[in-house]
């Protein structure tokens, strides 16, 4: 998709599951990207989430809210921040805040960067996840990133209660003309058993420059700490 800020916002559903709440930078399905927004350009997203089961002591459905806006006029150099509100979940005011720059930005052939931080809050119990990104589109594949990410050692544990807060992020990313300019495809991974990591599969169709729609599903790396889930996003583009 030309703009990759009209199809997705990252929601990171496992979050929900065990009683967080996941601010909502610039991302793929799960996991942040290497866009961000630029000076006056502002998203809202209207987000849903649940589990695929009926069995009720592994069912949820959650509703958040979240606002993402740039803070700089340059091309080649951004900041993004965010915030937003989940309900039924402990911390349900959680931040976001991203550095970034886009690809060939000051030499030619060099990857997209990015370093950030989401689910930020002082609360108790809050993730607190710090990453960094680098990505590159290849002509027909698409987009790939990698990177890394590290949180707190007492929210991010296996279902154990080890600490397991630091992992690898990676992500394939694609629009898709063949089909339709207006559609595109991720996948993404986030390693860990501490109740984020998993693969996350979806797409987003853009209807108009201000409106854009995400589906996607996310299974988890252990199932002990939450089961599979889905998530629809409706993403508002200002003004």
């Amino acid at each position: 998709m030309k703009s990759i800020k009209m199809a997705a916002v990252t929601a990171v559903l496992v979050a929900l599951a065990s009683g967080s709440a996941m601010a909502f930078p610039t991302g793929q399905i799960n996991i942040p990207s290497t866009d961000a927004k630029g000076l006056k350009e502002v998203t809202i997203g209207i987000n849903n989430y649940a589990t695929f089961t009926t069995d009720d002591a592994d069912k949820w459905n959650v509703y958040g809210i979240g606002l993402t806006t740039g803070l700089l006029p340059f091309e080649k150099l951004k900041i993004e921040v965010g915030t937003d509100y989940t309900s039924q979940t402990n911390n349900a005011f959680n931040f976001n805040a991203k550095l970034a720059t886009p690809e060939d930005a000051f030499v030619s052939g060099l990857p997209a960067f990015a370093i950030g931080g989401f689910a930020l809050d002082s609360s108790d119990g809050a993730p607190n996840i710090i990453y960094a990104l680098a990505a590159k589109t290849l002509p027909v594949i698409g987009r790939l990133s990698i990177g890394g990410y590290t949180g707190d050692k007492d929210a991010l544990t296996d279902a154990n209660g080890k600490k397991d807060n630091t992992g690898v992020l990676a992500s394939w990313d694609r629009s898709m003309p063949e089909i339709s300019d207006k559609l595109w495809l991720a996948v993404d991974y986030m390693s860990g058993n501490n109740g984020f990591g998993g693969i996350g599969i979806g797409g987003a169709w853009t209807f108009s420059k201000q409106i854009s729609v995400l589906v996607g599903a996310t299974f988890y790396n252990d199932t002990d700490v939450s089961k599979p889930s889905y998530t629809t996003q409706v993403i508002m583009n200002l003004p």
